[in-house]
């Protein structure tokens, strides 16, 4: 075990700096800079201003030299400062990771406890009239683009009913609350967030759980246990459940770095001050050092859950043996 996961963390290394690399490419390779963004806003920017911002933040050297001027600084978790109001990278991520990572642990567990019930529940019911509901509805999931979801329940459960907010983490007169009014407040203010958030991850996982648990309910070790008169529950839960969620081990490992995406759609639409919006602001304001910064995290993240993923199988399986 301990050998293995060795292999698996040397083998990480190269992959994220090929990563870091293509992510550098890419952004300093699309059109405009943070010189154009900032010449948009001030019109009466003179070239010599432009060319003199340029080299403050070293975009005249070549794209190589960047690059190896960016590795050095991450080599010492130094993200650099914001082009946009010179703010270390650290402290904006930092204060937006909380937000994110909040709202991505919720999400994560609203997304364990349903997709995994309705996929059992669609396995042993198979054929029957709901489930063929919770495969409909399984597929709208899948279909409806986020932000409809979000502006349909904002314009529902915020402007119609008014029984949710639909926009930030606290209310006007946040401060005037007391500690369990405080508490409530932000629950209120994250029901729509994680409600959105969980729709499509919902939908995905108890699919995946529902098929498999049905192929696993077919193998012999499951007739056998069965015909030696286990009860049903037993044979369910104890014996084909355990081997069903393989695959599901391999989509949460996968789920985390997507949380995070997702939640630049999210969190743009609803105000909410974390990851996603920070990188959406970025992006149109062509703040490289803060956009890297986001990458890498998501970069870091994808890395780590596909190792998570593996460590755990020797968990769930014990036919898998980690040398």
């Amino acid at each position: 075990m301990p050998i293995y996961f060795l292999k698996r963390v040397l083998g990480l290394i190269p992959l994220f700096i090929g990563i870091t690399f293509i992510s550098f490419l890419v952004i300093h390779l699309a059109p405009g800079s943070p010189v154009d963004a900032k010449g948009e806003f001030n019109p009466k920017m003179t070239l010599q201003a432009r060319e003199k911002l340029r080299e403050l933040y070293g975009l005249d050297r070549p794209l190589l030299e960047q690059y190896g001027q960016w590795t050095k600084k991450i080599i010492r978790f130094d993200f650099g400062n914001s082009f946009v109001d010179g703010e270390k990278v650290t402290s904006k991520i930092g204060k937006a990771v909380p937000v994110t990572l909040s709202i991505s642990v919720l999400t994560l567990l609203c997304v364990l406890a349903a997709g995994i019930g309705l996929g059992v529940f669609g396995a042993v019911h198979e054929g029957s009239r709901t489930d063929r509901w919770l495969t409909f509805l399984a597929l709208a999931g899948f279909s409806v683009p986020t932000f409809w979801i979000s502006l349909l329940l904002m314009n529902a459960f915020g402007v119609q009913l008014r029984l949710l907010p639909v926009s930030g983490l606290y209310s006007v007169n946040f401060d005037d609350l007391n500690a369990w009014e405080k508490a409530v407040d932000i629950a209120r203010h994250l029901v729509l967030p994680v409600a959105v958030a969980s729709i499509t991850g919902v939908a995905g996982i108890s699919r995946y759980m529902r098929n498999s648990l049905l192929n696993e309910l077919k193998q012999d070790y499951v007739r056998t246990a069965r015909a030696k008169g286990l009860p049903e529950k037993r044979v369910l839960y104890h014996h084909a459940l355990k081997n069903a969620l393989l695959p599901i081990v391999t989509i949460l490992g996968l789920s985390v770095p997507g949380l995070l995406g997702g939640s630049v759609i999210f969190e743009s639409i609803f105000s909410i001050p974390g990851m996603g919006r920070l990188f959406f602001n970025s992006v149109f304001a062509r703040d490289y050092p803060v956009i890297m910064g986001i990458l890498v995290l998501g970069a870091f993240l994808t890395l780590l859950g596909n190792l998570l993923a593996d460590l755990t199988y020797s968990v769930v399986d014990p036919r898998i043996r980690l040398k």
